[in-house]
């Protein structure tokens, strides 16, 4: 069953769906999940397959668009703010635990790709969330905008966007998969994001452009030790363009915690791919139910 359900984050209206578990009785109150998706995500791409999927395992799960995406509020759009997104993550949290379907001390929350780095990051903060799993986390955004070439003239291009937008009010945004062949990563993007596999069609292929230097300054490795005694699921492909991400994680955070490496799997292939999504999902399911 799902619901449309909206909530409030630093004063911003953001909008979402509540998966809740089929024939849920009266009364009954039912662990949580936050499901916090991709960079540039909207809800009904990543966000709404894995709360979909952990309803019918008997959580009430919570697919929102962040701050300035998708159905949200919030201006300039599609800023790819790692520090917003992290309290938007909080306030869903909360929005949560007053649910009457809620056990409000079993939330979890499950974070793919950019939301593997957000969901651990908030968690290590608020002790409300009491378990996190990632899938194909991209863990070290600070790591990824340094690979992207010259990042120095990466931060002045956004300067001086912030600049433009001081003087005249007008943001200014790049495409967030660039037109021609990309490296391997990225191509393998435009096959999720530029396809029918994309079901959502509020998604935009933008970034604001000041959005990098944020990035920049987000790596969930900063905090990582700091997330115990909060177990932490990390999963992955074993051939993911991303896996250093996720070992990283994985070697930095503090027991308790696990590493899953789905043989054959890449980057995109737990987004939506059923033979690595299904081990995924029930692998998330397993680990929830011993730690909630």
């Amino acid at each position: 069953m799902r619901i449309d359900i909206s909530f409030h984050s630093n004063e911003n209206r953001l909008v979402g769906d509540l998966y809740l578990p089929d024939g849920l009785a009266a009364g009954e109150q039912v662990p949580a999940v936050v499901v916090v998706g991709p960079a540039s995500s909207t809800r009904g791409q990543v966000p709404a397959i894995y709360a979909e999927r952990l309803a019918a395992l008997g959580y009430a799960a919570v697919a929102f668009d962040h701050t300035g995406y998708g159905q949200s509020e919030g201006f300039p759009r599609s800023d790819e703010d790692p520090f917003t997104k992290i309290e938007d993550v909080k306030n869903a949290v909360s929005f949560l635990a007053t649910r009457p379907e809620v056990d409000a001390d079993r939330i979890a929350a499950t974070g793919v790709c950019a939301g593997g780095g957000y969901a651990p990051a908030a968690a290590v903060a608020d002790r409300r969330i009491k378990a996190v799993a990632t899938a194909s986390g991209l863990h070290d955004l600070r790591a990824t905008i340094q690979a992207a070439g010259d990042w120095r003239a990466i931060m002045a291009a956004a300067g001086a966007a912030r600049q433009q937008y001081a003087a005249t009010g007008r943001p200014t945004h790049v495409r967030f998969l660039a037109d021609g062949e990309l490296d391997v990563w990225r191509e393998n993007a435009k096959k999720f994001y530029l396809s029918d596999r994309n079901q959502d069609p509020t998604w935009r292929n933008e970034t604001l452009l000041w959005s990098y230097d944020k990035m920049l300054q987000f790596s969930a490795l900063d905090t990582a030790e700091l997330l115990a005694p909060t177990p932490l699921l990390i999963i992955a492909g074993d051939q993911a363009e991303t896996l250093a991400h996720s070992q990283a994680m994985y070697a930095r955070a503090q027991e308790p915690k696990e590493l899953l490496l789905l043989d054959g799997g890449m980057h995109f292939d737990l987004y939506d791919r059923p033979e690595y999504l299904d081990p995924a999902i029930a692998k998330i399911d397993a680990f929830f139910k011993t730690n909630l």
